[in-house]
């Protein structure tokens, strides 16, 4: 095994919350080391797959999800951020310094652990789903991020949980008409969420209908012309009918799997798999251990509630460090 060595804080995670972190923590002059993570994971976290970023404060006329992360990791290493693009397979936190041990067998110590892992979309895994989706041309997993753009526009939202109540009836204030695409007759969201729902007369629902095939088009988007998304074609559970419903935009909203696994046994979490922390803090149940972004916030999901969260880790992780 070859030593990466002794270090005061480890960040595992290269999203708005790890970045954030190790912001914070190289200001702070604590040499901060990010496992920024390696294939099969994207470093940079879901904004990857995001084409356009309105909604993060100071980009007045947005930014490509990429690009903000690039930036993001820049302004890290302008304070002395050590980068490794590579996966932790192990925690060891049974005495302080933790050990970590990447997949190749490296193993590194530090005093303080900041986890900024994330969460990744559950998709369909229809054909063209994924390319649509980090392309920006007609498919996403946030409609608070991304209903917006679809201004007038019909739309499809795919689910039957609070999320996908919760996420059709946000995407009216923008779309003429949203279909809720559901697999079953029977619902998981609550009564309340789907009483909304059906009170909503931009609201329509479509039950029992199995997402078959997304159906594209040539479309015209500034310079450059792409494959967008124009329609989904659904295949009924008990007629086996095919049908198309014809839409500009369609919503995922099937939940989201926290990338906790790595922690399971060790730290606290919610029947999700979500990390618990304590209060209003990024603490976990092992001092030491600090969790933020979308690895513990099932909530608001968004990049700039992450960033907030991974500046909270790095101020607890340095106040930790001070006290020991």
């Amino acid at each position: 095994m070859t030593g990466h060595g002794q270090h005061q804080v480890v960040i595992i995670g290269s999203g708005p919350a790890g970045w954030t972190a190790a912001l914070y923590t190289g200001r702070a002059n604590l040499k901060p080391v990010v496992f920024e993570g390696a294939a099969p994971n994207v470093p940079g976290g879901q904004l990857m797959w995001t084409s356009e970023v309105e909604n993060f404060p100071g980009f007045p006329h947005g930014i490509k999800g990429p690009e903000m992360m690039g930036k993001f990791k820049e302004q890290a290493l302008r304070f002395g951020t050590i980068v490794h693009q590579e996966n932790i397979a192990k925690v060891d936190a049974s005495k302080r310094p933790f050990h970590l041990t990447t997949e190749s067998g490296d193993v590194i110590t530090c005093d303080a652990l900041i986890i900024a892992t994330g969460a990744t979309a559950k998709l369909i895994g229809l054909a063209k789903e994924m390319e649509l989706m980090s392309a920006g041309a007609g498919v996403s997993a946030c409609a608070t991020c991304d209903g917006a753009f679809y201004k007038g526009e019909e739309l499809i939202v795919i689910g039957g949980g609070d999320s996908a109540m919760e996420e059709a009836q946000f995407l009216t204030r923008f779309a003429s008409k949203v279909t809720l695409v559901h697999r079953r007759e029977e619902f998981r969201a609550s009564r309340i969420m789907l009483d909304r729902a059906r009170a909503n007369p931009k609201i329509f629902f479509e039950t029992n209908q199995i997402p078959h095939e997304i159906m594209t088009e040539k479309k015209t988007v500034g310079v450059f012309e792409k494959d967008w998304l124009v329609g989904l074609k659904v295949k009924h559970t008990k007629t086996h009918k095919e049908e198309i419903i014809s839409a500009g935009g369609m919503f995922v909203a099937i939940g989201h799997t926290p990338n906790t696994k790595l922690f399971e046994g060790l730290l606290d979490m919610d029947d999700k798999g979500y990390l618990i922390t304590r209060g209003q803090s990024s603490k976990t149940k092992i001092p030491g251990i600090f969790a933020c972004g979308d690895a513990q916030d099932s909530i608001y999901r968004q990049a700039i509630t992450a960033a907030g969260s991974g500046c909270m880790a790095a101020i607890d992780a340095e106040r930790f460090l001070a006290g020991h």
